[in-house]
């Protein structure tokens, strides 16, 4: 089945914490921004301020997020950064994906990548910047696969170093 990106919605809420939770235990911010003494719902407004890009709480860029599903089960997510700010522009690039442990090594991460260039190319992204941490061997073959170039390694002093790949449309 294909996978269908779409933004989260209520009936995410569940998933999309479980999801969360995983990817918390191996390190990864999964729902960026998500402030858990708050609402599902608070989220999803924020969510949809980023996506049109306007009532930005510092920090934030023009930006969409969205959930991965195939057959309708969240698989991963998609974060597509529009413009960078100074963190972005170091080491999170403009296009992020994740994918569950239970759903990696099926073509997810790829298509996940696939879809953020093309969205990210859509909104006038052109390069596009995609970084993955130095420790994940995984995303660093998908990003080379899919024809990253290899600029540099970005060293955070708090967070290891951060592989830095740029794509170009044109």
């Amino acid at each position: 089945m294909p996978l269908i990106l779409r933004p989260y919605e209520r009936r995410d809420e569940a998933a999309a914490l479980r999801a969360r939770e995983e990817l918390a235990r191996e390190g990864f911010e999964y729902l960026w921004g998500f402030d858990p003494r708050g609402s599902w719902e608070d989220f999803l407004t924020v969510l949809a301020r980023r996506a049109e890009g306007r009532d930005l709480p510092e920090g934030s860029v023009h930006s969409a997020l969205l959930g991965g599903f195939v057959d309708g089960e969240l698989v991963g997510q998609l974060s597509v950064r529009f413009t960078l700010n100074e963190f972005l522009a170091a080491r999170g690039g403009h296009v992020g994906y994740a994918v569950r442990p239970a759903f990696r090594r099926r073509g997810h991460a790829s298509d996940l990548l696939r879809h953020g260039l093309t969205l990210a190319n859509q909104h006038g992204v052109d390069p596009v910047l995609v970084t993955c941490h130095v420790d994940n061997v995984g995303s660093a073959r998908v990003i080379e696969r899919a024809g990253g170039a290899f600029e540099s390694i970005y060293l955070d002093p708090n967070d290891g170093g951060f592989r830095r790949y740029w794509f170009h449309a044109h």
